[in-house]
């Protein structure tokens, strides 16, 4: 798809800042980013320069590709082949279901996503209620965080949706004995595989731990996804919302 960039006016930038010395978002237990000084000017250096630890997948606002799940060595930075596309945001309140958890339903995607046009690249689900804490929250097993149900992935896939973003640590559970359902549905790898097959979607992505700020009304954009170029399965992201 061809976009005049020239023609494209507000920009939201709906990533996580990942702050090395404050509040940061975290998951799975991970330790925390860190930078540690190697020059600083203040002691005397000639310029400042650190070096950057980092959890990709737990540490912030990061796009994966179906390298996540495979033993094949899969690179975001090959997969990620659209740079400016049409995307949705859409607004969902997950439900309480029997066991105590918050998911998000196929009918409570079907409901917002009745009037999306089909020849949308991008999904991006913010949920309710939205509030800054999902800036610096911990996630970890003592509070699930709301996950897609499998039927409601299943939905997403049968959309057609290429790239997913969400605001959550996971589309999945966040602890779930490593069987990682709904990434393999969105990929099409079978349940339980950890390889590619010919009708894996390797050009899909998944972005996890965005932001999307109040001030961005449910509805159409363009979407600049931008990634640090890691050839790894994940990398840091940088998703940009525009209007036009």
């Amino acid at each position: 798809m061809k976009v005049d960039v020239n023609k494209l006016s507000e920009r939201v930038d709906i990533s996580i800042p990942l702050r090395f010395d404050g509040p940061q978002p975290n998951a799975f237990g991970a330790e925390r980013a860190i930078a540690r000084p190697l020059g600083d000017t203040r002691d005397g250096s000639s310029v400042n320069y650190e070096q950057y630890v980092i959890t990709p997948h737990c540490n912030g606002t990061h796009t994966e590709c179906v390298g996540h799940i495979t033993d094949e060595r899969v690179s975001v930075r090959n997969c990620l082949k659209d740079i400016i596309m049409q995307a949705f945001v859409v607004s969902v309140e997950p439900e309480v279901v029997a066991s105590g958890d918050s998911v998000i339903s196929r009918r409570s995607l079907e409901q917002v996503l009745a009037d999306v046009p089909a020849n949308d690249a991008a999904l991006i689900v913010r949920t309710l209620p939205n509030d800054a804490s999902k800036l610096e929250r911990v996630y970890d097993d003592s509070d699930v965080p709301p996950y897609f149900s499998a039927n409601a992935m299943r939905f997403i896939f049968d959309c057609g949706v290429k790239h997913l973003l969400v605001d959550l640590p996971s589309v999945d559970r966040l602890f779930d004995d490593g069987k990682l359902e709904n990434h393999r549905i969105f990929w099409n790898v079978n349940e339980g595989s950890r390889s590619i097959n010919e009708k894996t979607r390797i050009n899909s992505t998944i972005t996890e731990l965005i932001f999307v700020p109040d001030t961005v009304s449910d509805g159409r954009y363009r979407l600049n996804l931008q990634i640090a170029p890691f050839d790894s399965d994940a990398a840091p992201s940088r998703p940009v919302l525009f209007t036009t």
